[in-house]
């Protein structure tokens, strides 16, 4: 390898873990799965004669937030890992936060202010529901009066007093109504349409079936994803169980980045090196009521332009690719945004339904995976993306085995993103609209409601709920998107 520059910021070592223990009793808590996965990311870099350096060198340990009640957990990580002089961070809330940590630690080791950084973040939603369940508490270090030294990002409320009084503010209902809009834009049939994406998630199963990381790893075929069962019931219709983001489970995965100088210090051997070339960051418009429409994100598109713009690349340049895959509607989206296309490879780790979501974190895993194919296949492109919210805030990275031609950078398109034109939300409308989006929201017994986007007159759009149980039954077997529906001023609407 040629003479890097000593700032270029690279990746040296990743780690991803799960426990599923045959007694619940016996799991570990969230802290001390994210300590291990440090751990084990720190002898993949460095061995176990170098671990101890790398570790207790590193200037800062982030924390990707989760579902449990530490106040700093960076700093119950790095003291357990000897890390005693390191500083601490912990992020907002959203799955786009690991690839927008690394743009930004990317950014600070470029810059020279920080030599070494761990990202890790890890859950225990498995067990500690199943502790529960049996009655017994679930242990976990309490911490009093601590706080970490810094905040990454801000928390952004994803929902309206409007949306949650509506049924519309949660990814449950959200993506697959973003699915109808996905279906209807491309001109297909329902029974066509069911069948692509049952198809399309067939393919992350196959490659959860592969990784040893995975939570699920089941072959399933298309049939049996797209077609509700005893275990697979209908949740969001045309969404089964086994399209949607699992989130039961205890999984930890961490990322070891450091400066070309730092890591050529420790002895970390060129072959674990992974350079990240460049990220970007923005969001779409925080109001999903407010949007252009429900099938595409111009924030992915211009974050999509703008990383290919800083590093010379496109679509056909990118060797391996992980989109974020909570739901079908995720990937569909992204890969219409990107150029890229359906039939190739688009997951590294099987995708949230299978390899695990474990909240926030699932771009540690993906970024940990994307690091072990670019070992695999060296001087390849590998392509990153992070999504949080309702196809809502987003990061994306570009990684290779080779150096980059210039200075990492990592750069906000919000202003681009910002003069895509918006909708108007007309959420005091009662009266004559037209269904623009719309989901069949199940019960175990079968069709609960059906939540739609309705346009109405002038251009705006709201929320509305279909109750009774022969429309739920027509918008499953037959394409529901353009026909008319009376609003009324309590939300319920009426297909005609």
């Amino acid at each position: 390898m040629a003479p890097v520059d000593p700032r270029t910021p690279v990746l040296v070592g990743v780690a991803q873990i799960k426990q599923r223990p045959d007694d619940p009793v016996d799991a570990v808590e969230a802290s001390a799965l994210m300590t291990e996965a440090v751990r084990l990311a720190a002898i993949d870099a460095a061995g176990e004669s170098g671990q101890g350096a790398l570790l207790g060198g590193l200037g800062l340990v982030a924390v990707v937030d989760g579902a449990w009640k530490y106040s700093d957990p960076g700093r119950l990580v790095a003291d357990a890992v000897g890390a005693t002089d390191a500083r601490t961070s912990l992020s907002a809330v959203g799955g786009q936060t690991p690839q927008a940590y690394v743009n930004h630690l990317a950014t600070r080791i470029q810059a020279g202010e920080l030599d070494s950084a761990a990202l890790v973040g890890g859950e225990i939603i498995w067990s500690r529901r199943r502790r529960r369940r049996a009655g017994v508490d679930t242990p976990g270090t309490v911490q009093e009066g601590v706080e970490p030294d810094e905040r990454f990002q801000a928390d952004v409320p994803m929902s309206t007093d409007f949306d949650r009084e509506r049924g519309l503010n949660a990814p449950i209902n959200l993506y697959p109504l973003f699915e109808s809009a996905v279906r209807a834009a491309r001109g297909e049939t329902i029974d066509a349409h069911r069948d692509r994406i049952g198809e399309l998630w067939e393919r992350f199963n196959r490659v959860a079936v592969a990784n040893p990381h995975a939570w699920f790893r089941q072959p399933m075929t298309a049939e049996e994803i797209r077609n509700p069962s005893p275990s697979n019931r209908m949740v969001g219709f045309p969404y089964t169980k086994a399209m949607n983001s699992n989130w039961d489970l205890d999984q930890a995965a961490a990322v070891l980045l450091c400066s070309a100088e730092r890591a050529e210090a420790l002895g970390v051997a060129r072959d674990r090196w992974v350079f990240p070339w460049a990220g970007t960051d923005a969001h779409d418009t925080y109001a999903v009521l407010e949007r252009r429409d429900l099938h595409s994100s111009p924030a992915i598109a211009e974050a999509g332009r703008a990383l290919f713009e800083l590093t010379g690349l496109g679509p056909d340049g990118v060797g391996h690719v992980d989109l974020y895959s909570c739901f079908p509607s995720a990937v569909q989206v992204a890969a219409d945004a990107l150029g890229l296309g359906l039939d190739r490879p688009l997951t590294q780790t099987g995708g949230l339904t299978f390899a695990g979501g474990p909240l926030n974190n699932y771009v540690t895993h993906s970024i940990a995976a994307m690091t072990g194919t670019l070992r695999d296949d060296p001087g390849s492109i590998g392509l990153v993306t992070a999504n949080g919210g309702f196809l809502t805030k987003h990061a994306l990275g570009i990684y290779s085995t080779t150096p980059p031609a210039q200075a990492f950078r990592a750069v906000d398109v919000q202003d681009r993103v910002d003069r895509v034109p918006t909708t108007r939300a007309d959420t005091g409308h009662a009266g004559p609209t037209t269904v623009e989006a719309y989901t069949v929201m199940h019960a175990a017994d079968g069709p609960e409601v059906g939540l739609c986007a309705l346009a109405t007159p002038g251009g705006g759009r709201t929320w509305g709920r279909v109750t009774e149980p022969s429309a739920m039954d027509e918008m499953m077997a037959s394409e529901a998107i353009g026909r008319p529906a009376d609003l009324d001023a309590d939300g319920v609407a009426h297909l005609r």
